[in-house]
């Protein structure tokens, strides 16, 4: 499933199981490891994915001394809960005609 901006895919299984993946971890590079990605694809694709839909989705605080950290805004888990609840009621729809 694809939700779609102005006819364009925007976010599909792959970015929302990086959103969960970040969730899940608190960290870009964790969320990237756990998904078999490298962590430039990871940030590249969460940076077109943001700019696409012209909001931030995730709230990113650098590493260093203090650790870095990663973890969804507001609108990141608005989005991921609609992505569920659409999957979900299509899920239901297909059993319904098995």
């Amino acid at each position: 499933m694809w939700f779609t901006k102005n006819g364009k895919p925007v976010l599909g299984k792959g970015g929302v199981d990086l959103l969960l993946a970040i969730d899940e971890t608190g960290s870009l590079q964790a969320a990237a490891q756990k998904l078999g990605y490298s962590y430039s694809f990871a940030w590249s694709y969460l940076k077109k994915l943001e700019d696409s839909l012209g909001i931030r989705l995730v709230e990113l605080h650098r590493g260093g001394a203090t650790k870095g950290w990663a973890r969804l805004t507001k609108e990141g888990r608005e989005l991921l809960e609609l992505y569920k609840k659409i999957e979900n009621e299509i899920d239901k729809a297909v059993k319904s005609f098995e």
